[in-house]
Formats: C-alpha cells, sequence, structure tokens
C-alpha cells in the first residue's frame, strides 16, 4: 500500500483561458465582471498609480541638483595664526583656540594676511600661499591626516 506523500501523481489541470467568448466555457464576461479597467487585456496599473487621482509620484517635486555627503573643510584664516608664537597649530590646538568647531573634521589654511611669527603647521590642508608664508616666517608645514574621534571604551581603557 502506498502512502500518500508518496503518490506519483502530477497537476494535470491547465489554467483557465479567460477572455475567449461564450464558447470557452466561463460565460459571457469569462469571471471578469463586466465593463472597466479589471476587465480589459493588457498592462494593469502600476506600483504608482492611485486610482485616477494624482500620484505621489508627480506630487512631491523635483530636488534639482545633488546634495554632497562630504564634509567641507573647515576655513582658518592665516593672521589668525599669528597668536600661536613658536608653537605646533594642529587641530586641537585650533580648537582650543576657538578657531575651528570640532577637532575631527579637515581644516585648511587659506592666505588672508600676513604670517611675522614662526609656526609649526600640522593640519589636513594650506594654500600654496600658505605654505610660503610659512616658511618665509621660520616656520614649518606638514600635512597630517585628520585625527579621528576615539570611542568611549578606548577612551576608558586608556584612562584605567
Amino acid at each position: 500500500m502506498t502512502k500518500y506523500n508518496e503518490l506519483q501523481i502530477t497537476a494535470d489541470r491547465k489554467p483557465k483561458r479567460v477572455g475567449r467568448g461564450i464558447a470557452a466555457g466561463q460565460g459571457k464576461t469569462a469571471g471578469r465582471g463586466t465593463k472597466g479597467q479589471n476587465s480589459r487585456t493588457g498592462k494593469k496599473h502600476g506600483a504608482t498609480f492611485a486610482g485616477g487621482s494624482r500620484t505621489l509620484v508627480t506630487a512631491i517635486p523635483k530636488a534639482r541638483g545633488f546634495k554632497s555627503l562630504r564634509t567641507p573643510a573647515q576655513v582658518v584664516y592665516l593672521d589668525h595664526l599669528n597668536t600661536f608664537k613658536g608653537k605646533v597649530v594642529d587641530n586641537q590646538s585650533l580648537y582650543k583656540a576657538g578657531y575651528v568647531s570640532t577637532p575631527y573634521h579637515a581644516v585648511k589654511v587659506i592666505l588672508r594676511g600676513d604670517l611675522s611669527v614662526p609656526i609649526t603647521l600640522n593640519v589636513a590642508g594650506a594654500s600654496k600661499s600658505v605654505q610660503a608664508a610659512v616658511l618665509k616666517a621660520g616656520g614649518t608645514f606638514m600635512k597630517t591626516a585628520v585625527p579621528l574621534k576615539k570611542s568611549t571604551k578606548t577612551a576608558e581603557k586608556a584612562s584605567k
């Protein structure tokens, strides 16, 4: 005796041929009701269709251009650096002096005014004219990477 789950049968039922006339066996309208959008053949309404009213896609205004995800560099002017006489100027010292809002973003020094004191400039970027002005004043410039913010877990491990 064969078990129910071991029966070797296949479904031989053919799909219903809809919309082939009265002789096809489904009656006059072939199970599609009477007139209207759903009784017709062809493409049905798309994913954004909203029943004939204005779709959400057309109602929302199109955003022109694009928004860059890159954070722009913080700008520091050369004449601000006169306050750091003989010191190392980096992201942390600029942050403590109040010239940048966060020490964890790129800082670029741009020429405005002149530099009269020697400094050691260690930031992510400086214009060519600033680099020349720093060297002329007797200082040095070194391009450095942006410091990464330490997580609270690593800060706790370092303090222990």
